[in-house]
């Protein structure tokens, strides 16, 4: 396998993955607050594992990431405030913008999943 993956590693993949699942939970439930703020810290917590604290640090504190950082805060603000769908549709934004660098190595990851990458293959061939 091209990838090696840890203990801790896999921990902070699952994390991720509950963050998106309760993320997408809270939409579907009509954009429940409390939902959409669990997934956000259980999608936090899960990159600040997989890449480490240092890692994550610099990429939110980089030059070139502020506008991405800027609105993913300022979305999980929103959200806390109350006004969840604003708040939802700022850190999609922030995410994407954040996190550009890196579609490249996702693409090529979902790639090697088998059910994944087969449906991906079809839908938009390499």
């Amino acid at each position: 396998m091209a990838y090696d993956i840890d203990e801790i590693k896999k921990i902070g993949i699952g994390l991720i993955g509950f963050g998106i699942f309760f993320t997408f939970l809270g939409i579907v439930l009509f954009f429940d607050r409390g939902l959409l703020a669990l997934g956000n810290i259980f999608w936090l917590a899960g990159v600040a594992i997989l890449l480490g604290w240092r890692s994550m640090w610099s990429l939110f504190t980089n030059r070139e990431n502020y506008k991405g950082s800027a609105s993913f805060v300022l979305g999980l603000f929103l959200i806390f405030v109350r006004w969840p769908i604003l708040g939802i549709i700022i850190e999609i934004y922030g995410c994407v913008f954040l996190f550009s660098g890196f579609w490249s190595s996702v693409k090529v990851f979902l790639y090697h999943i088998p059910v994944v990458g087969w449906i991906i293959r079809f839908i938009a061939p390499p």
